[in-house]
């Protein structure tokens, strides 16, 4: 009899292993134009400071340099809660924080509007807005750009960047109409309500991670998203002890300090009073730091796209020099109407306005790495105390001076200590030994 054999089918192929997706536009530009609409939505709070200080002088009769200290706590707290805020997301998500940060900004703009006394503003706009601002500062920036990207770093963090210039731009020319034909308040509340209004974006279209929609990061490969990191706090901490032990670290906060004194501390700050102090009325000066806003974009993009292919300390040199030579000339330029020169000077001064963020953070990345973005929280307080420094002391100076000249004068000379200082910053050492040039 023969034998018979029975036919088995092949077995099937073993299915291949997961690869995440690769969409035809890279979930990581939503993310950044998210965190884009985010940043504008709360640059509500930082347009208002300038405006606030002839109105409340009026009102309360506070000096300036009284509310000048009120909106340096707001500035230093700012800065000093950075470095925290980077490790709290870390530790509970980018959402999480950011979500509460910007209902902390809107209760602390809002109760502004019922303060009788000069310890009010201090705690409503100085403590309240200064620690939500800070939770979602610069920081929530760098470490959106540092998970979600690793090609285009460079020009995602000038995007990023100018989003604040931006949010300027929308609000500074209404704040000031506002502030001249309704008075401050409502000016204090519309604040309140734009930081309110981003929360669902935030909320919904918001990602913590690349790996929570099962991708790659841009221009990088899959990784798996990794555990919450305990210890927030003692983290930043350890970190900061770390970083403090190198030269960089020193030479960068440095640098950024005197970035803040010389913008959100001066300009930011005094312009407008400045400018009034001249007989320019308070919405062409308002409108004139708008401009700002508008070059600052342009700046603060194109020096991200110089980042991803020059130098980062040769960069910062030239914007700081650049920047000490156009406050110089800024007493000479003050007048009660609007002129060419003071157009050049604002075009001038507004593309330099936040040109040296992207290669500050991209030096942090060089000699950091993975800690760069707490390092770089740490370095963004240095340049928020040396905001809030300038922000009281000008106000001091006007009252005693009568005048801001000598705070322009001392500004442009910190610029030109701050552009050698960048040039003495080292390149990281190569895992040969050899120190890159």
């Amino acid at each position: 009899m023969a034998q018979t054999t029975e036919h088995r089918p092949p077995a099937p192929a073993p299915a291949p292993a997961r690869t995440p997706r690769t969409p035809r536009v890279h979930r990581a530009w939503s993310v950044a134009a998210v965190t884009f609409v985010t940043i504008i939505g709360a640059a509500a709070f930082a347009s208002l400071p300038g405006l606030l200080i002839e109105p409340l002088h009026a009102e309360f009769d506070w000096s300036r340099g009284t509310i000048g200290f009120a909106v340096s706590v707001n500035l230093a707290l700012y800065g000093l809660t950075a470095p925290f805020a980077a490790a709290l997301m870390d530790r509970f998500g980018i959402r999480r924080v950011v979500a509460v940060a910007l209902t902390v900004i809107a209760l602390g703009s809002v109760l502004t509007v019922w303060m009788t006394a000069a310890w009010q503003l201090v705690l409503f706009w100085g403590v309240l807005v200064g620690l939500g601002s800070g939770s979602m500062a610069l920081a929530f920036a760098a470490t959106v750009t540092n998970r979600w990207f690793t090609a285009r770093r460079g020009l995602v963090t000038g995007i990023l960047t100018a989003a604040g210039a931006s949010g300027q731009l929308v609000f500074l020319p209404l704040l000031s109409w506002l502030v001249e034909h309704h008075g401050w308040r409502p000016a204090a509340v519309t604040v309140a309500l734009s930081a309110l209004a981003v929360v669902p974006f935030v909320w919904l279209l918001l990602r913590d991670h690349p790996a929570d929609v099962g991708l790659a990061p841009y221009g990088g490969e899959y990784a798996e998203k990794p555990a919450p990191v305990t210890g927030a706090a003692r983290r930043a901490v350890t970190v900061l002890l770390k970083a403090a032990r190198t030269g960089p670290f020193w030479l960068l906060a440095g640098t950024f300090a005197i970035c803040g004194a010389s913008t959100n501390g001066l300009v930011k700050t005094h312009f407008v009073p400045a400018a009034h102090d001249h007989g320019m009325p308070v919405t062409a000066a308002a409108g004139l730091l708008a401009v700002i806003g508008v070059f600052d974009v342009v700046g603060t993009i194109a020096s991200g796209w110089f980042t991803d292919r020059f130098e980062a300390r040769r960069l910062l040199a030239v914007y700081y020099a650049l920047r000490g030579v156009s406050l110089l000339f800024l007493p000479l330029l003050l007048a009660p109407a609007v002129h060419p020169p003071m157009i050049f000077f604002i075009v001038f001064y507004g593309l330099d306005w936040v040109a040296t963020v992207p290669p500050t953070i991209a030096l942090c990345r060089e000699h950091y790495g993975e800690d760069s973005a707490i390092v770089f929280g740490w370095v963004l307080a240095s340049h928020q105390v040396g905001a809030a420094v300038v922000a009281f002391a000008g106000g001091v100076a006007r009252d005693v001076f009568g005048s801001y000249d000598v705070v322009w004068y001392a500004s442009g000379a910190l610029c030109a200590a701050a552009a050698l200082m960048a040039l003495v910053i080292r390149r990281p050492a190569r895992a040969d030994g050899l120190t890159l040039r």
